[in-house]
């Protein structure tokens, strides 16, 4: 899958793990190897997200046609039976998606190991949770699980585990953020998260937030103030349903994003944002989320996303930590065209719009990941130049 070539001269050999999806999953990976390849350090980036896929293959189905490899062809069937058993069906979602996720997670590991020289690189870097397990196999190589969120409680609160899996699944990933070298989460408040609810010890936590590019152009004021949403406009932990009650109060929200929403919402999708410099059309970003106690200690990537275009972004009361991100305008449900209709007042949107950018400059890609290079420069178990 891939090789590591000879050590940069001052730098490091780093291995990235990760899936390059359409939506934030893509976002922290890239610029990862962005940042340590600035820095003179040897950033290969793996993108599993097709892990199970005969990608090679001519044509324009390779990438649809499972790879000619028993343990790939297994992945594959993994993932078609998730497909047709837990995507629609209530009683497949709910009890039979444990399964197929730890088939899913122990197939990855085992092709990774087989497939990834791990330990002709210094630090091995992972940055999603179905391929994490493959971090354990690293013997000489640091390991640094960078995970997203709190996974077990994730899958748990969205209505795919009954109470006995969702203690099973949260014994595994425990086990996961036990072992590895190092550990960090896309947001300070998910480790909060994960030491205060599943108990982990927090020995090996490092900072690592979920940073952002200060665009050059900011958005300016309009009145009215138009509201965008970008990101998945399915997945439950973002409660499409609210989004669509949200919409039929303010008329002009405008949805970005994936996969196509149920007509039935009422949005107006308008399909994927061509690039992230449509948010400087609007003068305010939205954030839904459903109210569970890992969404309540929560972040949005897309927060972020906003601030960097200067946005002040309407955020759900019920969301905590706010204090971390500065430029957030909070609303309830009942009480949300009074909190849009109150930055139709140029002076205090334009005070907002200047304290998200500034935030978003405090959030830039070489702040957030600055521990990194100091992990890379620091670490005794890490080979000195």
């Amino acid at each position: 899958m891939t090789t590591a070539s000879p050590r940069t001269r001052a730098g490091k050999r780093v291995l990235v793990i990760c899936q390059l999806d359409a939506y934030a999953n893509g976002v922290k990976p890239a610029a990862i190897e962005r940042f340590l390849r600035q820095r003179g350090h040897d950033a290969r980036l793996v993108d599993t997200y097709h892990l199970s896929r005969w990608a090679r293959a001519p044509g324009p189905f390779g990438g649809r046609l499972p790879a000619p490899d028993p343990r790939k062809f297994a992945l594959y069937l993994t993932e078609a039976a998730s497909v047709v058993l837990t995507r629609r069906w209530g009683f497949g979602r709910r009890h039979l998606s444990y399964y197929l996720l730890v088939a899913d997670h122990r197939l990855r590991r085992a092709i990774l190991k087989r497939t990834l020289p791990l330990d002709d690189f210094d630090l091995v870097i992972c940055e999603t949770v179905y391929d994490a397990g493959v971090l354990a196999c690293a013997r000489s190589a640091r390991t640094l699980y960078d995970a997203p969120a709190p996974w077990a409680d994730e899958v748990f609160f969205d209505g795919r585990l009954s109470a006995r899996q969702h203690a099973k699944l949260r014994r595994l990933e425990t086990g996961i953020l036990e072992s590895v070298d190092h550990l960090a989460l896309h947001w300070e408040s998910y480790a909060r998260y994960a030491v205060e609810r599943y108990g982990i010890s927090g020995r090996n936590l490092m900072p690592l937030n979920f940073g952002c590019t200060p665009a050059h152009q900011r958005a300016e004021f309009a009145d009215p103030p138009r509201v965008v949403y970008l990101g998945n406009t399915s997945a439950g932990f973002n409660d499409p349903s609210l989004l669509a009650r949200l919409s039929a109060q303010y008329p002009h929200i405008d949805v970005f994003g994936g996969p196509p929403p149920d007509p039935a919402l009422g949005l107006n999708y308008l399909g994927y944002a061509p690039s992230l410099d449509v948010l400087s059309n609007y003068q305010l970003g939205l954030v839904t989320c459903s109210k569970d106690p890992l969404r309540r200690d929560g972040f949005s990537s897309k927060h972020v996303q906003y601030l960097s275009y200067g946005l002040p972004v309407l955020v759900p009361s019920w969301r905590r930590h706010l204090d971390l991100l500065r430029g957030s305008v909070v609303y309830t449900e009942e009480a949300f065209r009074s909190a849009v209709e109150g930055m139709s007042d140029e002076r205090r949107w334009q005070s907002a719009s200047d304290e998200a950018y500034a935030q978003a400059q405090r959030l830039s890609w070489d702040e957030t990941l600055r521990p990194l290079e100091q992990l890379l420069s620091r670490d005794p178990h890490l080979p000195e130049d």
